[in-house]
């Protein structure tokens, strides 16, 4: 319990899944609002059309709830676990396709703003971003994007990876500071 003897988010979130280990399907119905839209961003991210990230996102967690009864906390937080789930998926996903995990990085949900020139260049920034961000080593690049893109904490982004939290910021550093030369490099 936190202040005012209001849960904190992780035992919240522990809780539904000691429900949904025992078969409760409106717990894990929860969990699954709690964290559909993280895990579908993360997706999003790292494949080319928003169906298939739609898709995606509805077979980690179907695939969640077959597995669920397997899950132990002890190996990892209950979002580092759905990460894992959606990355192996992204990773079928591209296997069966025969190309790269991150050629379209992001092609995120259409937006409502229909001012043809705030499309155009939103259009061009996510596009520079991409590009710039696909120069990145493959560790570097799921960590910027897990830590600046989707908001992941380090304990998170280290469970997911299966890594230490310093490690995951030795990563981090290393990759902003290759961003930061490539930065340099194109304004020269």
């Amino acid at each position: 319990m936190t202040e005012n003897n209001i849960p904190d988010q992780s035992s919240v979130i522990e809780e539904l899944v000691a429900r949904a280990i025992k078969g409760d399907g409106d717990a894990f119905g929860r969990l699954y609002d709690l964290h559909v839209d993280r895990i579908y961003r993360h997706i999003c991210y790292r494949v080319d059309r928003n169906a298939d990230a739609e898709d995606l996102t509805q077979q980690v967690f179907i695939k969640a709830w077959q597995a669920i009864g397997r899950y132990r906390k002890t190996a990892s937080p209950f979002p580092a676990w759905l990460i894992r789930i959606s990355q192996n998926l992204v990773i079928d996903y591209y296997r069966s396709r025969k190309s790269d995990v991150y050629d379209d990085f992001d092609n995120t949900a259409a937006k409502s703003d229909t001012n043809p020139e705030h499309m155009v260049e939103n259009e061009f920034n996510r596009e520079y971003i991409r590009k710039v961000i696909n120069q990145l080593k493959g560790n570097q690049q799921q960590v910027i994007l897990m830590r600046f893109f989707e908001d992941f904490s380090y304990p998170e982004i280290a469970a997911a990876m299966g890594k230490s939290e310093g490690s995951i910021r030795v990563i981090q550093h290393r990759g902003l500071v290759k961003l930061r030369e490539i930065l340099t490099k194109v304004k020269q």
